[in-house]
């Protein structure tokens, strides 16, 4: 009997000593006991001035949503048998206009049931936004993403041996070489001109804005000279100037002319029916 009491009795005490040094613990520190689980627990961070646990969750990507714009997916399917390719992409919920001034715009057209690159037409479809592959089988042709309608980030192109076929990195539909000057250049806020270049040549729609923010002169690139018909703006947005160039760079016959010509009220001052 005596023995059963002194057994009791050194329980008691040994609970009441851990109690007591479990009350001089702080959660989170060494000497708690830990449990099994399915899913291991990290240890919680303190905060330095609230000393409460830091709780950081990483946030799942939201389906189907890219450059933080949500997406249909849509597919195409060209061809029959081992030739067939498909074409699987993402496209804008709601119509956007697309980006000014950018040569190639990329869209849906539902009639169709095809990624177009010209003459956008909203009645018709969207613009395509997000990741897009090309295959034939099991072999992967052509991968990239648009941005709106532009070609972004880097392109590649594949032959049917997985072979690099072609490469070209983009920035929102120009092209990634392409030159920018500011007339804020610490800031980098005011664009003052975009000049689009592709394998060291001038190559695209150029466009120089004035430093209120309207387009000053716009026109075309091909083959490092300017092409077709060249707009300059006044500082107001009405137009002052439109000169032709030749529609093939390769022309050396023809030289550029002024076609018309106004004042900065918009009132023709010259035409020239050439």
């Amino acid at each position: 009997m005596l023995r059963a009491v002194t057994i009791l009795a050194f329980i008691a005490t040994a609970s009441v000593a851990l109690a007591q040094q479990d009350e001089k613990l702080p959660f989170g520190t060494e000497g708690q006991f830990t449990f099994e689980t399915d899913k291991p627990y990290k240890l919680l961070e303190l905060d330095e001035n609230t000393s409460e646990p830091i709780v950081t969750k990483k946030k799942k990507p939201k389906r189907k949503t890219w450059y933080g714009t949500k997406t249909k997916k849509g597919f195409t399917r060209r061809g029959f048998g081992d030739k067939t390719v498909i074409e699987t992409f993402y496209y804008l919920k709601r119509h956007e206009k697309p980006t000014p001034f950018v040569r190639d715009i990329y869209w849906y057209d539902f009639t169709r049931r095809e990624i177009r690159k010209a003459g956008f037409d909203p009645k018709k479809g969207v613009l395509v936004h997000g990741p897009y592959k090309k295959m034939q089988g099991d072999i992967l042709l052509e991968e990239g993403i648009y941005f709106k309608g532009t070609k972004h980030g880097r392109w590649m192109k594949y032959d049917r041996n997985d072979l690099v076929e072609d490469k070209e990195k983009y920035f929102k539909g120009w092209p990634k070489e392409s030159l920018v000057t500011y007339y804020d250049p610490a800031e980098r806020t005011k664009v003052k001109e975009m000049i689009p270049v592709e394998y060291n040549e001038r190559e695209g729609f150029y466009v120089m804005y004035h430093e209120n923010g309207t387009v000053a002169v716009q026109g075309e690139f091909k083959w490092d000279r300017k092409v077709g018909e060249w707009i300059e703006n006044y500082p107001n947005g009405k137009r002052k100037k439109l000169i032709a160039y030749p529609a093939d760079p390769f022309d050396r016959g023809e030289r550029p002319f002024v076609k018309k010509e106004w004042d900065s009220k918009g009132r023709e001052i010259y035409w020239n029916n050439k």
